[in-house]
């Protein structure tokens, strides 16, 4: 009886400590290094540092892969990645306001791969121009 309880112990332990982790993806975050305001105008520039800290040692996807999605802004001139430690990166982006619908702009970094990638989103306020 007693044998019976330690076992199915056992087995629970194992099962619970063997169960698949859920890993967390990269780490993108911004920065406005310059032309930072509360309300951008269409033409406006700015100069944004876009930081990636990778989660995983061996990341199947190359930093170069990284993917920008804007809306209502325009990537004038942007640096390549630079290393800042084994798993942190940083470039930096010249945007230009454009403008959009409604208020907001954004830009969006997506890093895509089967080790759940990332995500990171800036908006911006600007002034409505319907």
């Amino acid at each position: 009886m007693k044998t019976k309880w330690i076992l199915g112990l056992l087995l629970t332990l194992f099962f619970v400590t063997m169960m698949p982790q859920k890993a967390d993806a990269c780490e993108i975050e911004y920065e406005i290094l310059k032309g930072k305001k509360e309300v951008y105008n269409v033409g406006d520039t700015i100069i944004i540092k876009v930081k990636v800290a990778l989660t995983h040692r061996s990341c199947p996807i190359a930093l170069k892969d990284t993917k920008f999605k804007l809306n209502g802004m325009k990537v004038l001139q942007a640096t390549p990645w630079k290393q800042l430690s084994s798993m942190k990166f940083e470039r930096k982006l010249k945007i230009i306001i454009t403008g959009a619908k409604g208020n907001k702009v954004t830009i969006n970094t997506i890093r895509e791969c089967e080790k759940d990638g990332g995500f990171g989103s800036l908006k911006l306020e600007t002034v409505s121009t319907e």
